[in-house]
């Protein structure tokens, strides 16, 4: 029994060794490729001039969707914000999913919204749509607002691509706080990449105890709650360490849900987004690689390590328990659905 206990603690203790050493052998190597790939994006940007895709007519057209659920206190700011980002030929869908307080009065009352006949494409399915708005202002001219059945995120998220007219989807969530810049530098990979492009993502910051004004962020501070300070660090691993890596190597299987940009076409073509999933964003990206790579196409997924959109992380315990278990079993939804793809070399 002792010589028993004795190799099975020998055992044990090589598995943990060897199991730490892969681990961080791994994050030595993603470390190396993220630091190679940002110092490629640096050289390559610069002296960049955005200016000339503001004004390039060959700079693909976007639309921005936008979910809102319960949104009263802050959706008048929000949509303002999106009005304001520096880009061309883009429009603003603002998706009320049935919210159940005075979100979409409000936005009738301050943008001066009246119904409009719209013949929607149900290209992908979504719940009822009970309207489409356009703003009786010329300065908002680029809003449209979708007021449909409650049906979740993802739901809302088809709505609006059904609605979207634009070659782009910037779909983000209602109350991040947008770089003004976000769009073009989300956009300029559609232009000078060798294969075709299928989504951009950029890095995601937490805008804890940061000051905010007329939703643009005009004072970057350090958290001053313990748990979104934990969440600093974490998101700094996250997006500069891993998914910098991964886009070096065209492995990246997830744009965040907070903001990606996406080429319609190819989304539609996939159906849009799960709504049996918790981890959309996740197994939209891996759906869309798929895709290509049964139509034997090349492509790739690009991440931007610029800042490019401000979060509230949770300050509470229980809320960010339930926030990484939500992620968690998204992640785990999404492997699992797409377990074919393991090891399988027609998928890379």
């Amino acid at each position: 029994m002792r010589e028993f206990l004795a190799t099975f603690e020998t055992i044990f203790n090589n598995a943990i060794f060897y199991y730490a050493m892969f681990v961080m052998s791994s994050y030595i190597v993603l470390t190396l490729l993220s630091a190679i790939e940002m110092n490629s994006y640096m050289k390559k940007n610069s002296y960049v001039n955005y200016r000339e895709i503001l004004v390039s007519p060959l700079a693909p057209s976007v639309s921005i969707l936008a979910p809102a659920y319960n949104e009263e206190a802050t959706i008048i700011e929000n949509i303002r914000s999106l009005l304001s980002l520096h880009y061309g030929n883009y429009e603003v869908i603002i998706i009320n999913d049935g919210s159940k307080d005075s979100t979409f009065q409000q936005m009738f009352d301050f943008y001066k919204l009246e119904k409009v006949d719209f013949a929607v494409d149900y290209q992908i399915k979504c719940n009822q749509i009970r309207g489409v708005y356009k703003s009786q202002l010329p300065s908002f001219s680029k809003l449209t607002v979708v007021d449909k059945v409650n049906g979740g995120k993802s739901d809302a998220l088809n709505a609006g691509i059904n609605v979207a007219s634009k070659d782009l989807l910037l779909c983000i969530d209602v109350d991040c706080i947008v770089q003004e810049d976000a769009i073009l530098k989300l956009a300029k990979p559609y232009l000078e990449e060798k294969y075709k492009v299928i989504a951009t993502g950029g890095v995601v910051r937490i805008a804890n105890s940061c000051k905010v004004e007329d939703g643009r962020l005009v004072e970057v501070n350090m958290p001053k709650n313990l748990w979104p300070r934990f969440q600093v660090l974490e998101y700094i691993r996250a997006f500069l360490m891993g998914r910098m890596a991964w886009s070096r190597l065209n492995g990246l299987l997830i744009i965040s849900g907070a903001m990606g940009l996406f080429d319609k076409d190819t989304v539609i073509k996939v159906g849009g987004y799960d709504h049996s999933t918790v981890g959309e964003d996740m197994e939209l990206v891996v759906r869309m690689r798929r895709y290509m790579y049964e139509q034997d196409r090349r492509f790739k997924v690009v991440y931007i390590p610029d800042p490019l959109c401000w979060t509230e992380a949770p300050a509470d315990l229980q809320i960010l328990g339930r926030q990484r278990n939500r992620w968690t079993r998204g992640t785990i939804e999404t492997l699992w659905d797409h377990k074919d793809l393991f090891f399988n070399p027609r998928y890379g």
